[in-house]
């Protein structure tokens, strides 16, 4: 593990960034850098009185955004791309040290070019009114209208690539929005709207940076029409039910414990850096990551020690490294689940082929990268969704039991199968419930693609046409 506890000089573009949105006077908490323990800087604490304001605000500017049509207002997305872009490295700087994600890798760099890259595709995604009954005498059209005003709840995870997956599909859709940013990863997000807010008209984007009443304010608000939210199911089930008294529409990315089915006839050497990256993406802190591996007998071992062979070679340390390509775990209750997790299968006799021993004399949330082998899939670490660094693997000799095995949890975001032969890991994957089931990948996502959970990991749809669609009310005209 690479470590370097001192605080990295910021570049000259990322300390101007932080500085326009650290606020000057008014309540502000600190927040620390999970790799080092150092200030990044100082994030507003806003109250229930300034939604109600942000709210007022964006239901006064939506008439007008939703007049300009959706050519102009693809446009100012499109423009809202390119400011994105112009302070990429500025973004990512301030996303590594909040978040802990490294530059490298799938990490910082990759999610702020997720971010422009899903904004641009929701600019260039068309939807036309359908003709969806014509026989001469009733003509029907299906059209989508504006809601209003939407309430957008983002996660500490991926802060800035998933608040434009919310935002970006509402604005297009002539909606106003109001984001409410995860509390641990406020200053990436408050970055990300200043940056497009340059390009968009005034009162079309607003941020909220407050605790939790403030999202729960926002989720109960009776002048927001839809709340989209990605976190975890309980929360969701809490935004389910403050919200029913005015009858919001939702759309809910929730928790999930992916499986991974790996059938025997498999090249273990082939696959072993698809499985890596598809557990252990962002340090394990990914809904829809591999959290849950099924290996044949046949080929178990195999599979064990190549995955186990890739995964040594990933460095993990401070973001800012250009060296690294895994960070800390976000923050402490995080850390805190992982290393009980972990520590529970140790005592059960499972065998840690990696890691498993966090050195806690180190500054950060570092947990090292840990696969777990031969576990009993009733295991708390393989029922429960660790979030982290720590992989389980349950070996299976009966392909319809580690179906079962797969389908046997409340929640059903992803899935994948992993195999030489197409037709069969298709025809596995149509038997396992999830929303979205990858062969010889896990985890990866396109902005055209329809994404959505199954099962407690939610409901509806994001991306591309659907995705759009989510985010408007859809009106027949008939006549």
């Amino acid at each position: 593990m690479t470590i370097d506890t001192q605080t990295p000089v910021l570049e000259e573009a990322h300390a101007a960034l932080l500085a326009e949105i650290t606020p000057e006077g008014g309540e502000r908490r600190e927040i620390l850098d999970p790799a080092t323990g150092a200030v990044v800087g100082h994030a507003p604490v806003h109250t229930v009185d300034d939604l109600d304001r942000a709210v007022a605000a964006a239901k006064a500017a939506q008439p007008a955004w939703a007049a300009l049509g959706h050519e102009r207002r693809s446009e100012l997305l499109l423009q809202a791309a390119d400011a994105i872009d112009a302070n990429a490295e500025a973004l990512a700087h301030l996303l590594s040290r909040e978040q802990g994600k490294p530059l490298n890798g799938p990490n910082a760099r990759f999610e702020v070019g997720g971010a422009s890259g899903w904004m641009r595709a929701a600019a260039a995604t068309p939807l036309e009114a359908e003709v969806v009954f014509d026989d001469g005498e009733t003509h029907a059209e299906l059209h989508y209208r504006p809601i209003g005003v939407v309430g957008a709840i983002g996660p500490w995870n991926w802060p800035q690539m998933i608040t434009v997956w919310q935002i970006a599909p509402a604005l297009r859709m002539g909606n106003t929005v109001v984001v409410k940013p995860s509390e641990y990863t406020p200053l990436s997000v408050l970055a990300l709207v200043q940056v497009i807010n340059t390009v968009l008209p005034e009162g079309v984007l607003h941020i909220v940076s407050g605790g939790r009443d403030v999202g729960a304010a926002l989720s109960a608000h009776p002048e927001i029409g839809k709340v989209m939210f990605t976190g975890s199911t309980a929360t969701g089930k809490a935004i389910i039910r403050s919200s029913a008294d005015t009858v919001k529409r939702l759309t809910l990315e929730l928790g999930g414990n992916d499986a991974g089915i790996v059938l025997p006839d498999v090249d273990p050497k082939a696959i072993a850096e698809g499985l890596f990256w598809g557990a252990f993406i962002n340090t394990g802190q990914t809904c829809a990551a591999l959290k849950r591996l099924y290996v044949h007998d046949d080929v178990y071992d195999e599979v064990v020690d190549a995955l186990a062979e890739v995964a040594a070679a990933m460095p993990m340390g401070v973001g800012v490294d250009e060296r690294n390509v895994l960070g800390p775990l976000q923050n402490r209750q995080q850390f805190d689940i992982v290393d009980r997790l972990v520590e529970s299968a140790k005592a059960s006799g499972a065998r840690v082929v990696l890691g498993g021993e966090p050195d806690r004399g180190q500054p950060g949330y570092f947990y090292p990268t840990t696969l777990v082998a031969d576990i009993d899939n009733d295991h708390p670490l393989v029922a429960e969704e660790q979030f982290g660094p720590a992989l389980p693997i349950i070996r299976y000799r009966d392909l319809d039991e580690a179906i079962e095995m797969a389908n046997g949890v409340d929640v059903g975001l992803g899935a994948s199968v992993w195999s030489s032969d197409r037709d069969t890991a298709r025809e596995v994957a149509s038997r396992i419930q999830s929303g979205t089931v990858w062969i010889n990948a896990h985890g990866v996502v396109h902005p055209m693609v329809p994404f959505g959970g199954a099962k407690q990991s939610g409901y509806g749809l994001e991306f591309g046409v659907e995705g759009l669609k989510a985010l408007a009310v859809p009106q027949v005209v008939n006549g």
